[in-house]
């Protein structure tokens, strides 16, 4: 029988451990052979097949040439394979829709925006987004794995339906899921891809606390809470212990439904003053007195007047109306969450760079634990945060068992 080389062939303890080194790898905890090797707590042996199959998968490569100082043993660079297989990631935003392709390591493709169907839909616009992302899939040269859809909306598990799609008025627990996997089914996606094409849906907020946690602001938080304002609405999330919570039935975490102004602006759950109307792009331009530009994007001109807070004395004074508003919710999420970090994305990312101190004090001021143990607030360091997302969520299965590339 034909000897196989153990870099092709890893043995059983091995193979149970291609999931937590290629997730190693690809959140760069692991950027050589001997971080891996420590990562795992196995042997230099083990770790070298270890990368051997995953380079064998064509998911990383492995740098012959051993890097390292004159002192012990030098180690080698693992690296994520550039030219190994992507995944479709997509987008629904309340005034358009995004594609991208996206390799492993939160690598992705230059994002394409489309506008929203005519008919809006369920059928419509995620047929909209297949078509979009079927586009893309067959002009590249990789093979494809995958496809997953972040949608403004709560999404509940596992049946993946939309029990409260608010934003376009579709009826309630429309089944987003079945939608896309059937939508992507009927596309020509060219040679190239998986068939069947595995698919999945969720939260875009929940999706896009997963890529800051594994790739942005969130590294190392034990409890991450992320809270953005995307085009319209407000969404949170929280990572705890690099898992997300998500709930009974996957429906946690809706922050933009707190109240923070009992006789603020009406809000389309039914409420008044929620974080989802008093701190988004279209609540900011109100406060300005600035009538929403209609051939522009929300969120585009909500950041323009941020950037004029210092010039402007309507613009600060409407800054400080929404950051008063937004810390107001900070502060009662932290007194219930605690979390270790908080980050900002979308619309509030801008809001704490156009009030950098005053947006920190007014959390603590408001947050029972503020002044004795105060929440570190930061950025999100993602420009798509929710197409990496995506791209976390269609990748899953092969982080679990990175052997299913083959199939």
């Amino acid at each position: 029988m034909p000897h196989t080389p153990t870099t092709r062939r890893a043995p059983d303890r091995g193979r149970s451990l291609l999931g937590p080194a290629l997730e190693l790898v690809h959140t760069g905890r692991a950027p050589t052979r001997s971080a891996l090797t420590a990562a795992l707590g196995v042997t230099r042996a083990t770790a070298g097949a270890v990368a051997g199959e995953l380079a064998a998968l064509g998911l990383v490569t492995v740098d012959q040439h051993p890097i390292g100082s004159s002192r012990g043993r030098p180690s080698h660079r693992l690296d994520l394979a550039p030219d190994g297989p992507v995944v479709l990631a997509a987008q629904l935003h309340a005034d358009g829709l995004t594609v991208a392709l996206a390799g492993l390591g939160g690598s992705l493709g230059e994002p394409v925006r489309h506008p929203l169907p005519a008919r809006t839909d369920p059928a419509s616009v995620i047929g909209a987004i297949a078509e979009a992302g079927a586009e893309l899939i067959r002009a590249d040269h990789r093979r494809c794995l995958g496809a997953a859809l972040a949608l403004p909306n709560p999404v509940r598990e596992p049946e993946g339906t939309a029990p409260a799609a608010l934003t376009f008025g579709w009826p309630g627990d429309t089944p987003a899921a079945a939608l896309f996997a059937a939508a992507m089914a009927a596309q020509d996606l060219g040679p190239r891809a998986r068939r069947p094409l595995p698919t999945a849906v969720a939260n875009d907020a929940n999706l896009a606390a997963l890529a800051e946690h594994r790739h942005g602001a969130g590294r190392d938080a034990r409890h991450l809470l992320l809270v953005t304002s995307g085009h319209r609405g407000v969404g949170g999330a929280l990572v705890v212990d690099g898992r997300l919570h998500t709930g009974s039935a996957g429906l946690a975490l809706e922050v933009g439904h707190l109240t923070v102004d009992p006789l603020g602006r009406p809000c389309p759950c039914g409420n008044r003053g929620c974080l989802n109307v008093e701190t988004d792009p279209a609540a900011l331009l109100a406060a300005a007195g600035r009538p929403s530009d209609p051939t522009g994007q929300l969120l585009d001109q909500a950041r323009e007047l941020t950037r004029t807070a210092d010039r402007d004395p309507a613009a600060r004074a409407a800054v400080h109306q929404v950051v008063d508003r937004l810390a107001l919710g900070l502060a009662g999420l932290a007194n219930i969450l605690n979390p270790d970090r908080i980050v900002l994305a979308g619309l509030h990312r801008d809001l704490l760079a156009a009030a950098p101190d005053r947006l920190p004090e007014a959390v603590i001021r408001h947050s029972l634990w503020g002044r004795c143990d105060q929440v570190p607030i930061a950025a999100s360091a993602l420009a798509h945060g929710g197409l990496v997302g995506a791209a976390e969520l269609a990748w899953g299965p092969y982080l679990a068992d990175p052997q299913g590339v083959a199939g």
